[in-house]
C-alpha cells in the first residue's frame, strides 16, 4: 500500500515526502506491528506486566524488520538479475548494508506502542486514550526518522548521518528505558513495601502497575 500511495505525494516535493511518512508509512507500519501484539500476545497469560508490552513490541519490530528487509533485498536482487550490467549479489549486498540501521529503528518504534498497550491492559478505564497515545508516539518517532534520513543526506556526509541515526535511536530508546525503569520500581515497591520514586509519566500517570497477584496454592 505504501508503494501504491507514494506517487500521490510526489508532486508536492519535500512536503509530499513528509506527508507520505506521517500519514501513510508511519501509521500503516506501526499499526501492523501493534496489531501483531494485540492479536497474539495481549490475551496471553504470559503478559503479566506493563513492561511485557514493551518486550512484545520490540519482538514485533524485529519480526517486521526481518520480513521487510528480505522483501527489499529480494526485490533488488531479482531486478538486478534481469538488468544487463548489474551484479545481483553486489546490488543485494548494497541494499542490505543500507538497511542495517532499519531493524533497530523498528524495534524502538514498536516498543513504544507495546509499552502503552501494556499500560492500557492494566488500566482498562483509560484503555482507549492510552492505546491511541502509544500509537501516535510510535508513528511520530517512525515518521520523523524516515523524514530525517530522506532529507539529511543532502546536508550531512555519510559518517555524520550514521552518527545521527545512532543518536536518534539511542535517544528514544533511553527515554523508553527510563519509563520502563520507573515501572520496575513500582513492581518492586509492590512486593517490598518501598515507596517508588515516581511514575513514568509524572502527575496524572495511570494508576495500574501492571502486576497481577498470584493465587496462593
Amino acid at each position: 500500500m505504501n508503494s501504491e500511495l507514494g506517487p500521490l505525494f510526489e508532486p508536492f516535493g519535500v512536503v509530499g515526502v513528509v506527508g507520505l511518512y506521517f500519514l501513510v508509512v508511519g501509521p500503516i507500519e506501526e499499526f501492523v506491528k501493534w496489531l501483531a501484539i494485540r492479536v497474539y500476545a495481549y490475551r496471553n497469560d504470559a503478559f503479566q506486566t506493563v513492561v511485557d508490552g514493551a518486550v512484545y513490541g520490540a519482538a514485533a519490530g524485529v519480526g517486521f524488520a526481518a520480513i521487510e528487509n528480505v522483501l527489499y533485498i529480494g526485490t533488488v536482487y531479482l531486478e538486478a538479475v534481469g538488468t544487463p550490467g548489474l551484479a545481483p549479489t553486489e546490488a543485494a549486498t548494497s541494499v542490505a548494508t543500507q538497511r542495517f540501521f532499519v531493524g533497530p529503528g523498528h524495534v524502538v518504534f514498536s516498543a513504544w506502542a507495546g509499552f502503552y498497550l501494556g499500560l492500557a491492559r492494566f488500566n482498562p478505564e483509560n484503555r482507549g486514550p492510552i492505546i491511541v497515545k502509544g500509537l501516535l508516539i510510535a508513528v511520530f518517532i517512525h515518521a520523523l526518522y524516515n523524514t530525517s534520513v530522506t532529507v539529511l543526506p543532502e546536508i550531512l556526509p555519510g559518517v555524520a548521518l550514521i552518527g545521527f541515526i545512532i543518536v536518534y535511536h539511542g535517544f528514544w530508546f533511553t527515554l523508553l528505558y527510563r519509563k520502563v525503569r520507573s515501572y520496575r520500581e513500582l513492581y518492586r515497591a509492590r512486593f517490598t513495601g518501598r515507596r517508588p520514586t515516581g511514575g513514568p509519566d509524572g502527575p496524572g500517570a495511570p494508576r495500574g502497575t501492571g502486576i497481577r497477584s498470584r493465587r496462593r496454592r
